[in-house]
This record gives C-alpha cells, sequence and structure tokens, in this order.
C-alpha cells in the first residue's frame, strides 16, 4: 500500500462523503464508480466489485453518522418515518448483504444499474410544492414507505450502497416529503441500514479493511461539513445535483454493461 494510493483512496472517501452529507445519502452513488475505475486510472491496485461493495458498507455505516450528527437540531428527522423505513430497510439490506456472496460481479454491477436507472427516472419528475408544508405536518402512508424500504433494502444491499440513492427519490416524489426532512432522515434510515449491508458483508469475508479504514477516516470529516453546507442551500439546487449525479453514474454503468 503507496502513499498514492492511500491519498487516492482518501480522497474518494472525502469527495463522496461531503456529497453523501450534503445530499442525504450513503455516498455509495459515487463512491462505488470512483473505487472501481479511479485506482486502475493511476495504476494502481483495482477492487473487485464484491470488495467494492463491501468498503462502500461499511464506509457509508460511518459517513451517515457525521451527517445525522450536523442535521440533529431544527426538527428535520422524522421519527415516524425512520423507524417504519428503518427498520423495513435494516431487514432487507442484511438479506441483500449475505445472499450478495452468490452472486456474480456482472450480476452485482447490473442490479446497481438497475436501481440507479429507476432513481434517475424519478428524480426529473417534478416535485411540485413538497416544501410547502411545515415540517410539523407532513404526513405520509406508513406501509407504503415501509414495503419500498424492504424492496430498496434487498436491492442495495447486494451492492452495498445502502439504498439511500433511491430513498431519496421515493420519499421525495412517491411519499411527498419536504426536501430537507428527506435529506435528514434519509440520512439516519440510511445508517440503520448500513447496518444490515455491513454485518452481511463482514459475516461473508467481503470486506478490505485497510482501505475501508482510509474510507472511514476520511467520511468522519467530511460527511458533517457536508451536511452544514447542504443546510444553507436552495433546495431546488440540492434536487439538481443529485438528479445529475443520478443520471451521470446511470448512465456510465450502463455503458460498461453494455
Amino acid at each position: 500500500m503507496d502513499f498514492a494510493f492511500i491519498i487516492t483512496i482518501f480522497l474518494i472517501g472525502f469527495i463522496g462523503s461531503y456529497i453523501s452529507g450534503m445530499l442525504g445519502i450513503g455516498g455509495s452513488i459515487i463512491k462505488y464508480p470512483m473505487l472501481l475505475y479511479i485506482p486502475p486510472l493511476f495504476g494502481l491496485a483495482a477492487f473487485s466489485a464484491h470488495e467494492v461493495t463491501g468498503i462502500s458498507a461499511i464506509q457509508v455505516f460511518f459517513a451517515t453518522i457525521g451527517g445525522v450528527w450536523a442535521y440533529r437540531k431544527g426538527g428535520y428527522l422524522n421519527q415516524a418515518l425512520i423507524i417504519y423505513m428503518g427498520s423495513a430497510i435494516l431487514i432487507g439490506s442484511f438479506i441483500g448483504g449475505y445472499g450478495s456472496k452468490l452472486m456474480s460481479e456482472d450480476g452485482i454491477n447490473l442490479i446497481y444499474g438497475i436501481l440507479a436507472f429507476f432513481a434517475a427516472v424519478m428524480m426529473f419528475i417534478p416535485k411540485k410544492g413538497i416544501d410547502d408544508v411545515p415540517l410539523d405536518q407532513v404526513i405520509f402512508n406508513k406501509w407504503l414507505a415501509a414495503s419500498f424500504a424492504l424492496i430498496v433494502g434487498i436491492g442495495a444491499g447486494i451492492v452495498g450502497a445502502a439504498g439511500a440513492f433511491l430513498l431519496v427519490p421515493i420519499m421525495l416524489v412517491v411519499l411527498k416529503i419536504p426536501t430537507r426532512m428527506t435529506i435528514a432522515s434519509s440520512l439516519a434510515i440510511t445508517f440503520i441500514s448500513s447496518i444490515g449491508a455491513t454485518v452481511g458483508k463482514i459475516t461473508t469475508g467481503q470486506i478490505d479493511y485497510f482501505p475501508a479504514f482510509i474510507m472511514i477516516m476520511a467520511s468522519l470529516i467530511a460527511s458533517p461539513l457536508g451536511a452544514m453546507a447542504g443546510k444553507k442551500m436552495n433546495t431546488k439546487i440540492l434536487q439538481v445535483i443529485l438528479a445529475v449525479l443520478i443520471a451521470a453514474t446511470t448512465l456510465k454503468i450502463w455503458i460498461d454493461i453494455l
């Protein structure tokens, strides 16, 4: 493990975690392709898809802790939403994380591409009036939320992504949750999801611990900084940034798959 490798992994973790805290996602939508493609681009050791998903899963666990801590005040965390979606996604992510050991690398990339495609489509659906509802008056269908979270958890557990990149569009478009509450609550739900995915990856030996440790250090620094930046940004800008990131990553993954 040379110095160039350590710096590259740290920067990948820092950039991904900063965006994670800002947009309410675990960051794997960004870090998955970065870990897969950037090290070989600089002549460094390449990770397999299984290694990338393992590193992503454990890193998301720590990145979301920092983000939730930054959003703990202000009424942004919806406890009912976190309990219903968090419980369902925990079950699903453990099933997906454990079962991913049985899948090929091409299968993992295909699942990731499908999830990202649906997330991209939903992010471009107009979201009118969702930010006009006061945070203390937000209501949603609890069982619909739990059902979606279970499905997302299974798929996300397979790719080690915790699922926030798909949860955020569902919360905005289907459940009609205001943008800042979506960002804060999705970080908490993603933290719960990452527990199941991480346990599944650890028990099946899919984690390369040294690069994972570097990513964790980067995320503990960057995620709270991103969350503080996200609180100051216009909600429409936050939605556009997330939509563009998901769309770009979806395009790159599907080009490689096809």
